[in-house]
């Protein structure tokens, strides 16, 4: 018996010290797209893409999901952070971490517009290579980008995508 409350403690300890540590988080917060004026209904920020009913059962065990998700990371400081829940007990296996990591660094990643690679660009943008290439292409012709308007000027770069990432693209 005595073990049990030992260990209950321990899990509750562990808990505590995950809500400090995100509450410490530095990170700016991810801007979220305000409920539309028409319909008065909050858009879901969860797109519905491989990982999302992972990170919604995995991480909805302790915490709502979208607490997870109020800073931008990149793919390693995600990586970090998904470590450290499985030390303090998340439930998972490697697969749905590996889903969840994916679908993280896809969606709630900071876009580095003019740093990153193509490879980068096309995961975390999620275009094709061809625009992701065309992105790199042009960012060396011309330079670095400073407007998302500048950014729609590439040549096949659909700019719903982009409006959609807005948020998410650092200069």
């Amino acid at each position: 018996m005595r073990d049990m409350t030992r260990a209950t403690i321990a899990l509750l300890m562990s808990r505590v010290a995950f809500a400090v540590v995100t509450a410490a988080s530095t990170s700016p917060p991810v801007s979220q797209t305000p409920p539309s004026a028409t319909s008065g209904v909050a858009q879901d920020p969860f797109p519905n893409t491989d990982g999302r009913t992972a990170l919604l059962r995995v991480c909805g065990n302790c915490h709502t999901a979208e607490t997870v998700i109020q800073t931008m990371r990149t793919r390693q400081e995600w990586s970090e952070v998904i470590d450290q829940m499985a030390r303090f007990g998340a439930e998972a296996n490697d697969q749905e971490f590996e889903q969840i990591l994916t679908y993280l660094a896809k969606h709630f990643s900071p876009i580095k517009i003019n740093k990153a690679t193509a490879k980068d660009l096309e995961a975390t943008l999620d275009v094709p290579a061809k625009v992701a290439e065309a992105i790199v292409a042009y960012r060396l012709e011309k330079g670095e980008f400073k407007t998302v308007d500048e950014l729609k000027k590439v040549p096949g770069l659909d700019s719903v995508t982009i409006e959609t990432r807005k948020a998410r693209v650092v200069f």
